[in-house]
């Protein structure tokens, strides 16, 4: 990899080693790839893309990857021999033209360190990868070797007759070689969720230590808790708690005796971002930070989040030292406690419930919540989702091995699991309630001190849940949600629904897991009150 970092410096025009953000910042203004908002962040747009294009991620197959790799819709085989053209296809690219070349590594603990060197053609990316990558100190830079190289070239256009690949961009990670090979988009997402897919190999293939798409804090006694949940469910709401410090927002390992987060920063949606509803986010978003594919209020520098005319996907990236009340450094004890946040839309899940170890792996392998109902003319059931770990598009691994290894994990260290529907009750969306957010916090905070470890609890039918009959600053009726719907055979009926849409989805996974696993599979049938 030294010899491909060395030809590419070589035939540079110029070349900028690990420049400040306030100098990436003038270069990003100065090359017309962005311009600064009121609150002093560096706005910019990422052309073409504004978000990651799935089909055109690929992983190199090859003798150390095809028995291991999970081949299929989420890893899209690559031929080794046409990877070995096209990236010197990148090389070439890159002469003649102005470099930024970054340092940085992933994983807070040393113990699992993974040193990254990044090559970018533009400023406002190598922005970012300052900002989402940790930070070596000056003397590290000194001396710090990379294991893995990141190539990012989005005015590359690659040939798909010819390079192999679907349309004229991609990104390809070579576990082999240890590269990750990027071109034809300028969105920064797929610089980090390269290193993410990285890290979801090595890890657990290599190192024992699980990889997780989740945010993770630390009490004021030390305790950790991690939290798992799709987009909508809460995770960076409720993971940003003032009486807990917070490790990260996104990716940790749970390795023996520690979790530890990937990241040195956050990349954070922005849509409808205001002071009121995200106050860590919206106070970091200011000099050195970076937003992307927004837009200024007319005649002011200010951004408007409710504008979503270029995406949906507007973007924050911010180092994490920007947010107050953090753990120096991002790095925990083994969790006490681990919470699965699902935003139910069928008013089927309980507001809290207790997982055995079993029912922990399969509602892991699920990663289930439901979106409201779509605006479409006679649309009105929710839609279920299901992201396999919480984080389907980045495992190139089965599914099944990152739950063996969370039982594992559970087993070893005694930790609650936790499942927490911050959806509806009461019935379904349009009928029901969105729980309040005061009784999520409440129950999560009872889970956390410890106030649930002597309550009784009851077993619910069809999904066959533990529920406590009480917890402190939460009415008792509606910890049963079959009891908050005005008519319960809806519930019934509803309930058996879902537990056939878990059963259908997990379906797929099936070959991959064990028994203990299948058998904690919802009940769709059968079940009565």
């Amino acid at each position: 990899m030294n010899s491909i970092v060395e030809k590419i410096i070589s035939k540079a025009s110029k070349v900028h080693r690990n420049l400040s953000p306030a100098e990436l910042v003038e270069h990003a203004i100065g090359r017309g790839e962005g311009h600064l908002t009121s609150t002093g962040a560096l706005a910019a747009d990422t052309g073409e893309f504004t978000g990651r294009s799935p089909k055109d991620k690929f992983v190199v197959y090859d003798e150390n990857t095809k028995d291991s790799v999970w081949w299929g819709d989420v890893n899209n085989r690559f031929e080794s021999d046409k990877f070995d053209l096209l990236l010197e296809k990148v090389i070439a690219h890159y002469a003649g033209k102005e470099i930024f070349v970054r340092d940085a590594y992933a994983c807070a603990d040393d113990n699992y360190r993974l040193n990254i060197k990044v090559i970018n053609e533009t400023a406002y990316q190598n922005l970012f990868a300052n900002n989402l990558f940790l930070r070596p100190s000056a003397e590290e830079l000194k001396t710090q070797q990379h294991d893995w190289l990141i190539m990012a070239a989005p005015s590359f256009r690659a040939v798909p007759e010819i390079d192999g690949t679907r349309q004229h961009n991609f990104a390809i990670t070579n576990f082999t070689k240890k590269i990750i090979l990027i071109g034809g988009t300028g969105y920064t997402g797929e610089i980090k969720k390269g290193i993410f897919t990285v890290l979801n190999y090595v890890l657990p293939h290599e190192r024992n230590t699980l990889s997780m798409h989740c945010s993770a804090n630390i009490g004021q006694k030390g305790d950790t808790a991690i939290f798992f949940g799709l987009s909508g469910t809460g995770k960076t709401t409720l993971s940003a708690d003032p009486s807990r410090k917070l490790i990260g927002d996104d990716e940790h390992g749970w390795a023996k005796g520690s979790v530890f987060n990937f990241e040195g920063g956050c990349y954070a949606k922005c849509i409808d971002l205001t002071k009121e509803k995200e106050p860590q986010i919206f106070n970091a978003i200011r000099f050195g930070a970076l937003v992307e594919n927004v837009r200024m209020i007319p005649g002011t520098r200010d951004v408007d989040y409710t504008n979503i005319s270029v995406t949906e996907n507007t973007r924050a990236a911010y180092p994490i030292d920007l947010v107050d009340n953090i753990a120096v450094p991002s790095v925990g004890d083994t969790p006490k406690n681990v919470f699965f946040l699902t935003a139910d839309a069928f008013g089927v899940l309980p507001p809290i419930s207790k997982l055995t170890t079993e029912q922990a792996m399969y509602h892991f392998i699920s990663g289930y919540t439901a979106k409201v109902a779509g605006t479409e003319a006679g649309v009105t059931e929710p839609q279920a989702t299901f992201s396999a770990c919480f984080g389907k598009a980045f495992l190139p691994l089965h599914p099944g091995k990152y739950a063996t290894m969370l039982g594992e994990k559970l087993n070893e260290s005694g930790a609650h699991v936790w499942l927490i529907n911050t959806g509806w009750t009461g019935g379904p969306y349009g009928v029901g309630s969105r729980m309040k957010l005061a009784y999520t916090r409440a129950m999560i905070t009872a889970a956390l001190e410890g106030q649930l470890d002597n309550v009784k609890f009851d077993t619910i039918p069809v999904f066959g849940l533990q529920i406590p009959t009480s917890c402190p600053n939460v009415p008792d009726e509606i910890l049963n949600p079959r009891n908050t719907w005005a008519n319960s055979s809806e519930y019934d009926a509803k309930a058996a629904h879902l537990a056939e849409l878990f059963v259908k989805n997990f379906s797929q996974y099936a070959d991959g897991v064990t028994a203990d696993i299948l058998a904690a599979a919802p009940k769709a049938t059968g079940s009565s009150y």
